[in-house]
């Protein structure tokens, strides 16, 4: 049996270690796990069905590229499958929302144009 040491210095040294993309990739993309994870905490009024649905495509393509790759990413693999059950929580969430007779637009703060007086004058010298 190999020593700790050994098999981290294995690691340190694959194809997918800690000094190659095939490691750091998916380290960063667990934040989109991480995030969709936090917005479970929010009303799903706020869950945008276009987004959603964009990285839900978005995670299944990358799923098929980890596999596809040489090596196979099983990292970057685990963090799109990771993604993609988080994301489809969020569109049922929202869709069951949107069919619901509780359903209300979110609340939206509008801003007013600025006058013309104090518009900006362009082409204007002085």
């Amino acid at each position: 049996m190999a020593s700790f040491s050994a098999r981290l210095l294995n690691f340190w040294n694959s194809s997918t270690g800690p000094k190659t993309t095939h490691f750091w990739g998916p380290v960063a993309n667990w934040g989109f796990v991480l995030a969709g994870l936090a917005d479970m905490r929010k009303d799903p009024e706020y869950i945008s069905p276009n987004m959603t649905g964009v990285m839900c495509v978005y995670s299944l393509l990358f799923m098929r590229f980890a596999w596809e790759v040489k090596p196979r990413n099983y990292l970057l693999l685990a963090c799109h499958a990771s993604n993609e059950t988080v994301q489809l929580y969020q569109l049922s969430r929202w869709y069951s929302w949107s069919t619901s007779s509780a359903a209300k637009p979110a609340k939206v703060k509008h801003v007013d144009a600025a006058p013309a007086a104090a518009a900006p004058s362009v082409g204007k010298t002085s």
